[in-house]
């Protein structure tokens, strides 16, 4: 991780569902991070899409840094409902 010492490999299995911490981070607060660190086209290159419209709740949005961040999550939010029917 780019702010702490925690391995790749940790992030990985985290990713992946294979364990529920990667150091102190659980994949929500993780995927938080992400979103107000990565560009888009590399969260959609780490997850499946499925994934993303499972963790990308009200809540994880809420709790973006930005305004901006929150404003984009929530369309995104919607239009990812708008083609998988079944997300939350």
């Amino acid at each position: 991780m780019w702010d702490y010492n925690i391995s790749p490999e940790e992030v990985d299995k985290l990713v992946k569902g294979e364990t529920e911490f990667a150091g102190h981070y659980d994949i929500n607060n993780l995927f938080r991070k992400m979103l107000e660190s990565f560009p888009w086209f590399t969260i959609i290159k780490l997850f499946e899409i499925n994934t993303i419209a499972e963790l990308l709740t009200d809540q994880i949005i809420n709790k973006l840094r930005t305004q901006s961040l929150r404003k984009t999550y929530f369309y995104v939010k919607k239009r990812l409902h708008e083609i998988i029917p079944t997300a939350r």
